[in-house]
C-alpha cells in the first residue's frame, strides 16, 4: 500500500495570485498578491524560497518571519498567517502595495496631496518611536523598499529582515551584503570609525531622513543629495536638516520629531491629520466631542484622499450610528463619502443603515433624511420603499412640526414614482387631500399642490380623473395667494390629462372666476391658462378628429413619461422651498383655509400652551382688487407673501414681488405678531389622530376635495371696501363690549388664584 504526504502548500488556506509578482523589498522575499479560499478577499503574501548555500540568508528571513508574527502595531504591517517548511517561507499580510508603486501611480493620476504625505510619514515615525522606545529595537532597515501602503492609503512599516535589540543582547545588527540598502547606512557606520557617541535612534533617525529625501524627489542616487532639499516642504525641511546632521548625537527622538512637526505651522499640523489621530482613539472619546467632530467632518471631507474616505471613514461612521450615540450628524458625512461607493458596495453597506435610519423617532434624523433624499433614493428597489421606507415617512404628515411636514411632502416627488397602487392612490392622496384641506400653514397647502402637479402621471387613471380637478380647484379658493397660483399652475401642468368635457365644464369656470383675484400673480397666470386651455377646445372644435389625441393620456394608465408637460412647466420648481417655507412659518404662521375646520395639533409636553395672538388688519389700498373679508384667518393668510421674492421660485417670482409690493404692513405690529409665533397650537382642540380619524370615516376624496362651486363675482371695489370697514368697525365695538361686560362681571384676578362663580 502507497502513502502519500500531504503538501502544505496545497493545504494551505491562502494562494497566490496568477498575477506577476509585484516585487518587494531588496533581497529574497518576493510579494504576490493571494486570497483567501474561503472567502475570496485580497492579502498580500510575500514569498521566500529556500536555496543551498545561503542558509545565512535563511536565517534573515526566518527572524523576519518570527518578529512580523509577534509584533503588532497599526503602523507595522499586519501578520495574518504564515507558512514554513523546507522549501519555502509564506508570510501571509494584509493586502498592501509597495510606497514607491502607489506614489508613482497617485503621482501619474495628479491625486497625490501634501497632506497625504504628512499623515503617511506621521505614521511611519510612530512605528520607529514605538520599536526604539517601547520596545528596544533597532529596525536598521528604513527606506521606501520597507514601506506599504493599504487600500485606504495608510502606510505601514516593513522590512524587518535587520532587526535588532538595541539593548546589546542576541548580537549586533545582521550583515546585509545587499549595497542598495546598505546607501542608507548613516556616515558613522560607514567610515567605521565609531568617532561620534550616538543615541540607540541616531541611524534610524538618518535613514527617516532618506526616506523623506525619497518621498518628495525621488530615488536616492547617492548620500550625497542629501544636502539639496529640493521639493521637500519648507515646513518639514528645518526637521529634515537635524535627521540628515553629521553629528548622530544631535538627532531627535521619533516622539520628539513627531512633537516637532506637529507645532503650530508645522508639516503635520493639518486638518487631515487631526482627524486621523481623533479616529484612533474614537472609541475612548466622550459623546460631545464625537457630536463636535461628525459636525465639522463633513466640510473636510471634499479635500481627503477618496480611499482614505471610504476605507477609514466610512467604517468609523457606521460604527457610531450602529454601536454609538452620534444619531442625525452621522448623515451628512456617510452620505458625502457614499458617492465614492460604487452601486453594489452602496446597498451593501449604506442602504441597511438607511433603511435602519427611517425607523427612528429622532426629529432631527427624519428630517436630514428627507432632505437628503436624493442622495440615495436611486440605490432604494420598490418593495424596500413600499414594505420598510413608506410607511414610517407617511408619519411625518401628521407630526406637529411644520418643517417636518413640508419636507414629507416634498419627499414625494422622489418616492411616488417607487411607489406601488395602494400607497400611491389610496394613502398618499388620502393625505394630501388632508394636508390641502386643513393644514393651517399655506406653505405647506402650497407645497402639497405643488408636489400633486409634480406626481400627477404616476397616478391611476381613475385617480387622475377623481382628485386633479377637485384638488385644485379646492387650491384656488385658498385664502393663501401663492397657493391659488400654485392651483392654477398645476392646471396648467396636467393639461393633457382631461378631457374636453372636463375643459369646458369644470376648468375654465375655475379659472375664469380667478380672473378677478385681489392678487396681480393670481389673475395673470390665470389668463395664461385660460388662452392655454381655449386653445385647446378651439383647435378640437376646427378639426374634430384631433379629439382621440388631445385626449390620449386621459385614460392611459400611469406613466413617468407622461410627465413631460410637468417638466417643462416654467416656474414648477420645488428646489430650495424648504428654506423659503420655514422663512414664511417662522414670519407668519397662516390659518387654514376658512372654508374648512381647522383641526389643532397638541402642544408637545413640558412646553406651555401659546396665547392667542392679534393680527393687525390689513389696511385698504387703492389701485389693487378688493375682496370682501370672510374672515381672520383670511386676513393673516394675505400677509404671507411679503418675503417670497427672496427666493427663487420659477414663474412665482414675479407674482411675489407684487404680492410684497402690495402688502402696507406696520412695522410695530409686523413685528409684534412675528415676536409671538409659535409652531405649537392650541391644546384645547382635538390631536392629529382624532382628527385623522374622523377624515377617514368621512371616506377620504368624495368629501375630502370637493369640486367647489365657481364664486360668485366679487361687488365693486368702492362698495367692497365700504364693507370690509363696517365690518371692522363693528367687530372692534363687539370685542370691546365683551371686554368691558367681562371685567365688570367677574372683577380682578389674583394671579395663582381661579374665582369660582
Amino acid at each position: 500500500m502507497w502513502f502519500f504526504a500531504r503538501d502544505p502548500v496545497r493545504d494551505f488556506p491562502f494562494e497566490l495570485s496568477p498575477e506577476l509578482p509585484e516585487g518587494g523589498p531588496p533581497g529574497p522575499w518576493v510579494l504576490h498578491r493571494g486570497r483567501k479560499k474561503a472567502t475570496g478577499s485580497p492579502v498580500s503574501i510575500f514569498v521566500y524560497d529556500v536555496k543551498p548555500g545561503v542558509e545565512e540568508q535563511t536565517q534573515v528571513a526566518k527572524a523576519a518571519f518570527k518578529r512580523l508574527k509577534t509584533l503588532r502595531h497599526p503602523n507595522i504591517l499586519a501578520y495574518i498567517d504564515g507558512l514554513e517548511t523546507d522549501r519555502c517561507l509564506h508570510i501571509v499580510t494584509e493586502a498592501v502595495t509597495p510606497l514607491g508603486a502607489y506614489l508613482k501611480a497617485r503621482a501619474e493620476a495628479g491625486d497625490l496631496r501634501e497632506l497625504e504625505l504628512s499623515w503617511g510619514l506621521h505614521q511611519i515615525v510612530k512605528a520607529l518611536s514605538f520599536l526604539v522606545n517601547d520596545c528596544s529595537l533597532i529596525h536598521n532597515n528604513v527606506c521606501m523598499a520597507a514601506v506599504f501602503v493599504d487600500r485606504a492609503g495608510e502606510w505601514k512599516l516593513g522590512g524587518l529582515d535587520y532587526m535588532y535589540s538595541a539593548q546589546g543582547n542576541g548580537g549586533g545588527p545582521p550583515r546585509k551584503g545587499i549595497p542598495e540598502l546598505e546607501q542608507y547606512d548613516p556616515p558613522e557606520l560607514a567610515d567605521g570609525s565609531g568617532r561620534a557617541v550616538r543615541e540607540k535612534w541616531s541611524a534610524d533617525m538618518w535613514r527617516l531622513g532618506c526616506l523623506i529625501w525619497e518621498v518628495f524627489n525621488g530615488p536616492l542616487p547617492r548620500a550625497a543629495a542629501l544636502r539639496n532639499p529640493g521639493k521637500i516642504p519648507k515646513s518639514l525641511v528645518p526637521h529634515y536638516c537635524e535627521l540628515v546632521g553629521a553629528n548622530p548625537k544631535v538627532r531627535p527622538n521619533p516622539a520628539r520629531f513627531l512633537q516637532n512637526c506637529r507645532a503650530p505651522g508645522g508639516f503635520m499640523n493639518n486638518r487631515f491629520v487631526e482627524t486621523n489621530l481623533f479616529l484612533e482613539e474614537i472609541q475612548i472619546k466622550e459623546p460631545a466631542e464625537k457630536q463636535k467632530f461628525f459636525q465639522e467632518l463633513s466640510k473636510s471631507l471634499d479635500s481627503f484622499p477618496e480611499d482614505f474616505c471610504r476605507h477609514k471613514v466610512l467604517p468609523q461612521l457606521l460604527t457610531a450610528f450602529e454601536f454609538g450615540s452620534a444619531g442625525a450628524v452621522v448623515l451628512t458625512p456617510l452620505f458625502k463619502v457614499g458617492k465614492f461607493l460604487g452601486a453594489v458596495e452602496y446597498q451593501r453597506k449604506i442602504i441597511p443603515v438607511v433603511v435602519k435610519m427611517f425607523s427612528s423617532t429622532d426629529r432631527a434624523m427624519r428630517i436630514r433624511l428627507l432632505q437628503q433624499m436624493e442622495q440615495f433614493i436611486q440605490y432604494l428597489d420598490e418593495p424596500t420603499v413600499n414594505t420598510q421606507i413608506f410607511p414610517h415617512v407617511v408619519h411625518g404628515f401628521l407630526d406637529t412640526n411644520p418643517a417636518i411636514r413640508e419636507q414629507t411632502v416634498k419627499s414625494m416627488l422622489l418616492l411616488a414614482p417607487k411607489l406601488n397602487e395602494t400607497n400611491l392612490n389610496v394613502e398618499l392622496m388620502k393625505h394630501f387631500a388632508r394636508l390641502q384641506a386643513k393644514d393651517e400653514q399655506g406653505p405647506i397647502r402650497c407645497n402639497t399642490t405643488v408636489c400633486l402637479g409634480k406626481i400627477g402621471s404616476y397616478l391611476s387613471a381613475g385617480t387622475r380623473h377623481r382628485v386633479l380637478t377637485s384638488a385644485f380647484s379646492r387650491a384656488t379658493k385658498d385664502p393663501f395667494a401663492p397657493s391659488r397660483v400654485a392651483g392654477v399652475l398645476g392646471f396648467a401642468a396636467t393639461h393633457n390629462l382631461y378631457s374636453m368635457n372636463d375643459c369646458a365644464h369644470k376648468i375654465l369656470p375655475v379659472l375664469c372666476s380667478l380672473t378677478v383675484d385681489p392678487e396681480r400673480a393670481v389673475r395673470d397666470q390665470a389668463f395664461k391658462a385660460i388662452r392655454s386651455f381655449l386653445s385647446k377646445l378651439e383647435s378640437v372644435s376646427e378639426d374634430p378628429t384631433q379629439l382621440a389625441e388631445a385626449e390620449k393620456d386621459v385614460h392611459a394608465a400611469s406613466s413617468p413619461g407622461m410627465g413631460g408637460a410637468a417638466a417643462s412647466w416654467a416656474g414648477w420648481a420645488v428646489t430650495g422651498v424648504s428654506s423659503l417655507t420655514s422663512k414664511l412659518i417662522r414670519a407668519h404662521p397662516t390659518a387654514a383655509p376658512a372654508e374648512t375646520n381647522v383641526p389643532q395639533r397638541p402642544v408637545p409636553e413640558g412646553l406651555p400652551a401659546p396665547a392667542p395672538t392679534p393680527v393687525p388688519a390689513t389696511p385698504t389700498t387703492s389701485g389693487h382688487w378688493e375682496t370682501q373679508e370672510e374672515s381672520k384667518d383670511a386676513e393673516e393668510d394675505s400677509t404671507a407673501a411679503d418675503r417670497w421674492d427672496d427666493e427663487d421660485w420659477g414663474s412665482l417670482e414675479e407674482a411675489e414681488s407684487v404680492l410684497a409690493q402690495q402688502d402696507n404692513w406696520s412695522t410695530g405690529g409686523q413685528a409684534s405678531w412675528a415676536g409671538q409665533v409659535s409652531w405649537t397650537s392650541n391644546p384645547g382642540h382635538k390631536s392629529q389622530e382624532s382628527d385623522w380619524s374622523s377624515w377617514e370615516a368621512e371616506d377620504a376624496w368624495e368629501q375630502g376635495w370637493q369640486e367647489p362651486s365657481p364664486p360668485e363675482p366679487p361687488p365693486e371695489g368702492q362698495a367692497k371696501a365700504e364693507l370690509a370697514r363696517k365690518k371692522r368697525e363693528e367687530r372692534k365695538r363687539e370685542m370691546e363690549a365683551k371686554r368691558a361686560e367681562k371685567k365688570t362681571a367677574k372683577g380682578p384676578m389674583k394671579l395663582g388664584t381661579r374665582k369660582l362663580d
